[in-house]
């Protein structure tokens, strides 16, 4: 059984920085694609980032290049999203995804943790 767990969210002030953790079971991790996307009530959900843990390969969104990082742990089975110089439209709940695409219309991005709330203030 596949099973996410985040931690990490919490409130920041524009300009202020947050990582989220995703401790991940279920699934052989070393050869996975996984990341993470947010999703605001009401409204769609985004895929933000992932990570190919069998060759390092990165994937981000438009709006979150230069700002947010992504990375793995394999040893610890655990993925990271470093959000640096946050903005108010970063506020949502993060999800970590396994497998993970940040391609609309997100095929396969079936399994997902219960989330983690990360609110950004101006």
């Amino acid at each position: 059984e596949v099973q996410l767990v985040e931690s990490g969210g919490g409130s920041v002030q524009a300009g202020g920085s947050l990582r989220l953790s995703c401790a991940a079971s279920g699934f052989t991790f070393d050869d996975s694609v996984i990341g993470w996307f947010r999703r605001v009530p009401g409204k769609d959900r985004e895929g933000v980032s992932c990570i190919s843990n069998s060759d390092g390969r990165t994937f981000y969104r438009d709006s979150v290049k230069g700002r947010f990082t992504v990375s793995s742990d394999n040893a610890k089975n655990t993925v990271y999203l470093q959000m640096n110089d946050l903005k108010p439209e970063d506020t949502a709940v993060y999800y970590c995804a396994y497998p993970c695409t940040v391609l609309p219309p997100y095929y396969g991005m079936d399994n997902w943790g219960k989330g983690a709330l990360v609110t950004v203030s101006s």
